[in-house]
């Protein structure tokens, strides 16, 4: 029976290189010169310490701009709050969001049974398992979801028929 699955991923690799080049911005810019602003990478949450409030939602910009302009879409990105990091400095961590947690799966399976396609939905661990006799169905399922306003990006994967 024909299925595939709907899943919520990053590209780590791109996040990286999204980091990498904001860095260099920050490093190159006027504004930034003599500051102890930088960004923290450590593959599952993005860390920005800054001067003051000015240079961390500077900072933050940069960074939203880069991992945009490299594919990775911003509601996949968890702001936490400013908190003091000692003397007059900043700290904020940023959360990349992997995996579709239950809330949102809820949302998803309640977006496909209200349209009354032909479909199977389930709930796999961190993915959703969609089945259908009709490829036509599946494909609906996938415009659904692709037009539907979820709190993370969604992907589609395994698509088998």
């Amino acid at each position: 029976m024909p299925s595939f699955d709907i899943i919520s991923e990053i590209n780590l690799q791109e996040a990286d290189n999204a980091v990498n080049q904001a860095r260099k911005e920050i490093e190159g810019r006027f504004d930034f010169k003599g500051s102890q602003s930088e960004i923290q990478w450590d593959k599952k949450e993005i860390i920005l310490v800054g001067d003051d409030d000015y240079k961390m939602e500077a900072m933050k910009g940069i960074l939203q701009t880069k991992l945009h302009r490299r594919g990775i879409d911003i509601k996949a990105l968890d702001y936490g709050k400013i908190e003091p990091a000692g003397g007059k400095m900043q700290r904020q961590k940023i959360t990349l969001k992997q995996g579709i947690d239950r809330e949102v799966a809820k949302d998803v399976m309640k977006s496909i049974k209200d349209s009354k396609l032909k479909v199977q939905a389930q709930i796999m661990d961190e993915k959703i398992r969609v089945t259908s006799k009709s490829i036509d169905e599946l494909q609906s399922t996938m415009q659904l979801i692709r037009g539907g306003q979820f709190s993370i990006p969604l992907q589609f994967d395994n698509m088998r028929s």
